[in-house]
This record gives structure tokens, sequence and C-alpha cells, in this order.
């Protein structure tokens, strides 16, 4: 036991063991909503949707078994939200990419991860976007991720005359709306695994009604439901003929991975005040190299991006410091594997509370945008509202980066931008410039 706890990064004399489970536990109930919710998306690219469930927990546990056992950090990774988005919505439904393709640049990415953390690359990607665009990046998913739920609650629907509207109130709808304002209410009291507990009450409460479904013979508990569906299924066709359309993907896919893990590390270490004495934080880059290694392994299991969980401050929060709490959320993403019956039944009205709050959640980044400069608030604008407007994050940032290159260089201040922009620029100008000569 003593040596488990030394490859754990723990200290008995300095970390209590109960506190560390405790932690852990506490990660895990507020991101398992991410079980039921991930399944749902996925299918919706023609995935298998409980291979896709199984994919899930295993990408989840292996990933955070490496932050436990190699970053020794209280962190927690699964697949991310937004991201999953981008992979069924944006790749698959939108730009007709197969899901092989999709997981094909899945796994690319995270190779290229591991490379950018090992030569310590990464920071200069992150330096060389505007802060202001970062945060617009926030607050578009944000709102992507929002407009997929009231639609997949039937809140929202289409309309050919406004191409959207409010839907009428039915069961599925009204099921929905429960579970927002429940979900809401549960978040305001501090509620551990508010979404969590908020989609299981929600999926019963659709029994009645009609919206959730139970099999005939229906069992909370099975075997573990088998991923070879989706695992091992990457289609590596358009990296090796060199598609620009597929290497922007890449590089978009790249940026949000980047920014969303590294954005989560930085502040949960801040906030945890788990700096070292000279201000420095420490193992960041074996952090990073758990996020990279998750989303590869990710990819050969058959799921979208797979990066460290925001809601493992939670866990921090309770006290949780080293590998063992992150351990701790791995064995309860093992565990799950035999729940699979529960998570598929849960309907997609269910889910509706999950992203519109997790949605609303990332909004907080507007306040910080430069609101009294012109050359900021336009891109950042494009940011924000052409990702669920297009359905596209991968468009928002082309926007984004576009707008600021030119509205900067036109009105005379072309000294702000780094030569990263140029690069970026050039390459999603090149981008649109093939697409117009085929």
């Amino acid at each position: 036991m003593k040596k488990i706890f030394s490859l754990l990064g723990v200290n008995p004399k300095e970390h209590l063991v109960k506190t560390e489970i405790l932690a852990g536990l506490t990660t895990f109930m507020t991101m398992s909503y991410i079980l039921a919710v991930n399944p749902l998306i996925l299918s919706a690219a023609g995935m298998d949707r409980g291979a896709v469930f199984s994919a899930t927990a295993i990408s989840a546990a292996i990933a955070t078994l490496v932050m436990a056992f190699y970053a020794k950090m209280p962190f927690a990774l699964a697949s991310g939200m937004g991201l999953n988005a981008f992979f069924a919505y944006t790749l698959v439904l939108m730009m007709g990419y197969t899901w092989q393709e999709a997981l094909a640049a899945v796994f690319i990415e995270g190779i290229a991860f591991m490379l950018l953390t090992v030569f310590k690359v990464r920071q200069a990607i992150v330096n060389s976007i505007p802060q202001n665009l970062r945060y617009a990046l926030s607050v578009g998913i944000g709102l992507f991720i929002a407009y997929l739920g009231l639609k997949n609650g039937h809140i929202i629907i289409s309309n050919e005359a406004t191409l959207t509207a409010i839907g009428p109130l039915t069961p599925t709808s009204g099921l929905a709306i429960i579970g927002i304002l429940l979900g809401a209410i549960l978040i305001r009291y501090k509620v551990r695994g508010a979404l969590f507990f908020t989609i299981i009450i929600t999926t019963i409460i659709g029994i009645p009604l009609g919206v959730t479904k139970l099999p005939e013979g229906f069992s909370i508990f099975s075997m573990p439901i088998s991923i070879e569906p989706i695992a091992m299924k990457m289609d590596f066709h358009h990296f090796l003929e060199l598609d620009i359309d597929y290497y922007i993907v890449l590089f978009t896919m790249l940026l949000m991975d980047i920014f969303d893990t590294i954005g989560t590390l930085v502040g949960s270490i801040e906030s945890a005040g788990m700096k070292d004495k000279n201000g420095q934080m420490p193992k960041l880059d074996k952090a990073l190299m758990a996020d990279a290694i998750g989303t590869s392994v990710g990819a050969m299991c058959g799921t979208s991006i797979v990066t460290t969980y925001v809601e493992s401050t939670t866990g921090i929060a309770e006290g949780g410091r080293t590998g063992l709490t992150a351990f701790t959320v791995a064995i309860l993403f093992i565990l799950s594997l035999f729940l699979a019956p529960f998570f598929l039944i849960v309907p997609a009205a269910a889910t509706t509370s999950a992203l519109v709050l997790v949605g609303t959640m990332m909004l907080n980044p507007v306040r910080n945008l430069n609101f009294t400069d012109i050359t900021e608030l336009l891109p950042a604008f494009f940011v924000i509202f052409i990702i669920p407007l297009s359905a596209s994050i991968a468009e928002g940032i082309v926007w984004g980066v576009l707008s600021y290159v030119f509205v900067k260089i036109f009105t005379g201040r072309a000294r702000e931008l780094s030569p990263s922009m140029y690069i970026i620029a050039i390459f999603f100008i090149l981008s649109y410039v093939l697409d117009f000569l085929q």
C-alpha cells in the first residue's frame, strides 16, 4: 500500500487518504453527466451509442490513471463538452466527414499535442492568439452547447420563416424545462453532482411522461458493452492526401484542446494554491502530457477529444491534492461500465439541463472582453456568433482570426500582430482560395 501511495504522490503524513478518496468521489459525481451526454451527441454522427458509452468510460479511466500515476495530480479527464459537439455536429453532420475520418483527426491532434508538450511549443501557440479571441472562443462554444441542448429538448425547433422558433409545450420540452430549472436550483445551493442528479431525476420523471423508454426486462446493471463497433476504426486518407481543409480541422482541434486544457489546469492550480515556493506550477508538463495521451487513446477507443475537466476543481476544493484523487475517479469510471443500461435510457431531453447549464457557465469570460476598441470587439463578435449560427467552431475561429488581422492592418495597428497570426491568417485564406477554385 505504501508503494502505491508513493506512486500516486501521497504522503500519509501530509495527505489524509480519506480526504483524497472523498475528493475523487466528489469530482466523479460532478463530471459523470458526460456518461449520459457523450453517447447521445456522438450517436448523432452515426456511432453506436452503447459502444460510445463504453469508450467514454474506458478512455476517461485510462487518461485519469495516467494523470494519477504520471503527473500525480488530482485532475480527472474525459471526453470534452464542446469538443464532442464539434466532432459530431461540425465535422460529421456539417462538413461531411465520416466519423472514422473524424476519429483519425482526434488521434493525430493528440499526437501533435504530445509533440508540442515535449518540445514546449504549446505556450508559444497560446500566446500568439489574442486574449480577446480566447475569451470569445469560450463564450461562442458555450452558446453553441446551450443551443444544442435547447434543440435536443425541443424547446427550440426549426421554422421555415425564421429558421428557428420556440416550440410548443410537449412532454419532451416540458421535461427539458424542468431539468434546466432543477439543475440551476441545485447549482445555486452548491449540491455536489448537481448536473448528474438532475439527469437522474429528469430521466425518472420522464418515465410516466412517456419520454423515457424502458426496454422490456430492463435492469440497471449489465456486463460492459463492447467497443468493437467503433474501436480502432480511424480513417487517415484525408491526412495522407494533404487535404488543406482537413489540416485546418486539425489545427482548430489543437487550438481548442490547448486552450481548454491549459485554462483548466492553470486556473485550478492557481485557485488551489498548488504552486511551489517559487510561484511556479509544478508538474504542469506532465499533466498536459496526460491530456494528450488521453486524446489519442480516446480516438483509438472510439470517442472525441479527451481533456482535463474543470469539474476537477470540486474535488480540489474538498482537499484533493494528489494522484489518489484522480485514481479514485478512474476506478469509478471503470465501475460505471456495469451501469450502461441506465445511462443508455437517458432521453435527450434529460441531458438538455447539462448542455444548457454548462453552456451558460461558459459565458463567464464575456465580462473580460474589450468593449471599447472596435478592432478587438468585432473579431470577438464574429467568434461568438458565427460558432452557434453556423454550428461550426472552426468557422468561428477562422472569421475571428481573419477579421482581427485585417482590421488591425487597415487601422494602422499591424504592430500588434504576432508573426504567428500572419501565418495562421495565410493558412486560413489559402483554404478559402482552394475552396473557390474547386
